[in-house]
């Protein structure tokens, strides 16, 4: 099948689009309001962008009534949001957050997470979370869309410090993916986690190059 989404209806009683690209890293980010209420709340449009600085995005749509997510407007209005690994073990967490609650709620208490400080970033990040990213907030881009719902708002930030738990080390300095199993948005209702890992190493690639996929820094 086939179809033309801008002027054909589609064939199937569920859109394939969001479940085409998958599986998709959530951005869980809290950010702080300029009234000091911490916001929490999952992004399935979030991705790094470049490592030198490290660079990262996410986009969020606005609500049907046309308002913007209260992520957007903080990280613009504070300079800054944070960005929470998102764990099976976290998962009800998550997914809690991720409920349209008013700007004065503050989702850390809703979802039963715990506020841990951050060093540069006025908010707080969760604290069972085992990964953090404190994010210097760059710019937005606004992209139109055919319904209110429709235009979506693109957060650039960089990347100012990391946290990592000790915990989830290896002992050749590499983060246990397989023991954190984090969690990535597929299409509908469906999610998945990280439980099977394997390797692969572009052949013929210089010493340079292969350290730089590696991440050797």
């Amino acid at each position: 099948m086939h179809y033309a989404p801008q002027t054909e209806a589609c064939p199937l009683p569920f859109s394939p689009f969001k479940s085409c690209t998958v599986p998709r890293p959530i951005g869980w980010l809290s950010t702080l309001s300029p009234d000091g209420i911490a916001n929490l709340a999952p992004y399935s449009q979030w991705q790094n962008l470049t490592f030198d600085p490290p660079m990262v995005m996410f986009a969020a749509n606005q609500q049907a009534d046309g308002r913007r997510k209260d992520t957007v407007v903080n990280a613009e209005q504070t300079g800054w949001f944070v960005w929470n690994m998102a764990t099976y073990a976290l998962r009800e967490a998550v997914n809690i957050s991720a409920m349209d609650l008013p700007a004065d709620v503050d989702e850390f208490e809703r979802a039963g997470v715990t506020k841990a400080p951050c060093i540069d970033a006025p908010g707080p990040r969760v604290a069972e979370s085992p990964c953090h990213f404190e994010c210097r907030y760059l710019s937005t881009h606004r992209l139109p869309g055919n319904s209110p719902v429709g235009w979506v708002d693109i957060v650039f930030g960089e990347v100012m410090r990391i946290h990592v738990d000790d915990a989830v080390v290896t002992s050749d300095g590499k983060i246990d993916i397989k023991a954190i199993r984090p969690i990535a948005r597929m299409g509908y209702y469906d999610y998945t986690s990280v439980t099977e890992i394997f390797e692969m190493r572009i052949p013929g690639a210089s010493a340079a190059v292969a350290d730089g996929l590696e991440g050797k820094a």
